[in-house]
C-alpha cells in the first residue's frame, strides 16, 4: 500500500475495509487511488439492484452517486449487507437512500448536502438550467435536428427574447441563487420565491406569495430540495395559476413536480413547454414516468438524463470530496 499522503495524513495507518463502487469513477481524475488507499474496491459501473444484494454482504462501505444508478439503498439491500458501516453518496440529495431504515439500523450516510465549502464551487447546474432556459425559449436543439433531416424553415422556430420576459425563481439556494444572477445578466426581471432565504441584492424582486410568481412569470425555474413539503409541490393548483405558454425548468427532482398533472397542463396548453434534467421515481422505475411518454409524441418537453452536476470539474470537486470524508471516517474509526 501506498504511503502517499491525503491531506496530510499517512494512508498505510488505514486498516484495508472493503468497499463497493456502485457508480462509474474510474474517468475521474483522483477518486480512485483516495478509495483504494481505504483498502480493497470493487466496481460496478451501473449494477441492478439484485446484483449489489448478491455481493454486498462482504462490504463495508457503499459509494455511490444517483445520477448513474438504478439501485435504491433500501431494507432489501441493507438488511442484505451485513458488515455495512457506511454508505457514502457524492452528491448533495439523498432520495436514493431510505433514510429512515438506515438511521434506524445505525448506518451513517456521507453526503455532501452540508459541505458548503465544496458545494459552492460547483455552479455546473444552474449553468445547465439556464442552457435549458435557452433552449426551451429558442428551440435550439428541436431546430438543428430539424435542420439535418433538410428542413430550412425558421417560422416554426421563433422564440422569446430574455430582456422581454419574468422569470421566476422557486428557491434561492445555492442554486437557485446563482441561476438567477445568470437571468439577470440577461436583463430580465427575476421574480423570487424562497420562504427560508433572503435575496439581498436591489435588482431582484423577493415575493411572499408564491401565486404572484406562477401568475407573473415567463419562465418558472425549480430549485429546491426533495423534502417531505416539496415532493408534489408543482400540481394542478400550481398550474391552474401558470401562463398558458409558460417555459417550466426543472434541474432538482423528479417528484417535486406531479407529472400527471403536468402532462394534464401541457396538453391543455399547447403553447407551454418544460425543460427538465429529472423524471420522477427516476432511480426505481423512471421508464414509467409519464412525462417521458409524453416527450416521445410531443415537441413540448426537453429532457436530459441528469447531467446536471455532470461537467468534469464538478465530479472532480464532488467525487474527490466525497472520496476523501469516506477516508477520513474510516481513518477516524
Amino acid at each position: 500500500m501506498s504511503n502517499t499522503l491525503i491531506n496530510g495524513n499517512d494512508r498505510s495507518s488505514i486498516i484495508q475495509y472493503r468497499i463497493l463502487v456502485i457508480t462509474p469513477v474510474k474517468h475521474i481524475l483522483g477518486v480512485v487511488e483516495t478509495l483504494e488507499t481505504i483498502g480493497i474496491v470493487e466496481y460496478l459501473d451501473d449494477p441492478t439492484l439484485d446484483e449489489v444484494i448478491s455481493v454486498i454482504k462482504d462490504y463495508d462501505a457503499i459509494y455511490t452517486n444517483p445520477n448513474k444508478s438504478k439501485v435504491f439503498i433500501g431494507k432489501d439491500l441493507v438488511d442484505a449487507a451485513e458488515k455495512l458501516k457506511v454508505i457514502c453518496t457524492a452528491s448533495t440529495g439523498t432520495n436514493h437512500i431510505d433514510k429512515e431504515y438506515v438511521k434506524n439500523k445505525k448506518i451513517p450516510i456521507i453526503a455532501l448536502t452540508e459541505e458548503r465549502a465544496v458545494i459552492t464551487k460547483i455552479s455546473s447546474t444552474a449553468e445547465l438550467a439556464f442552457a435549458l432556459t435557452m433552449d426551451g425559449l429558442r428551440h435550439i436543439v428541436r431546430s438543428h435536428n430539424n435542420a439535418l433531416k433538410g428542413e430550412w424553415d425558421y417560422t416554426k422556430y421563433i422564440g422569446r427574447q430574455m430582456n422581454s420576459l419574468t422569470i421566476g425563481v422557486i428557491g434561492y439556494g445555492r442554486l437557485g441563487s446563482i441561476y438567477s444572477h445568470y437571468c439577470k445578466a440577461f436583463d430580465s426581471r427575476v421574480i423570487v420565491y424562497d420562504p427560508y432565504k433572503e435575496v439581498k441584492r436591489d435588482d431582484m424582486e423577493q415575493v411572499d406569495d408564491i401565486s404572484k410568481l406562477l401568475i407573473e412569470s415567463d419562465v418558472i425555474a425549480i430549485h429546491v430540495h426533495v423534502t417531505d413539503e416539496t415532493i408534489g409541490m408543482v400540481n394542478k393548483e400550481y398550474f391552474s395559476q401558470m401562463k398558458s405558454d409558460v417555459l417550466l425548468v426543472n434541474t432538482s427532482r423528479g417528484d417535486i413536480v406531479n407529472e400527471l398533472d403536468l402532462v394534464d397542463f401541457l396538453s391543455s396548453n399547447p403553447d407551454s413547454k418544460v425543460a427538465t434534467d429529472v423524471l420522477a421515481n427516476e432511480i426505481k422505475n423512471r421508464e414509467s414516468s409519464l412525462l417521458l411518454k409524453y416527450a416521445q409524441e410531443n415537441n413540448q418537453v426537453i429532457v436530459t438524463q441528469h447531467i446536471g452536476g455532470m461537467t468534469r470539474e464538478a465530479q472532480e470537486i464532488a467525487y474527490g470530496h466525497a472520496a476523501k470524508l469516506l477516508y477520513s471516517y474510516f481513518k477516524n474509526i
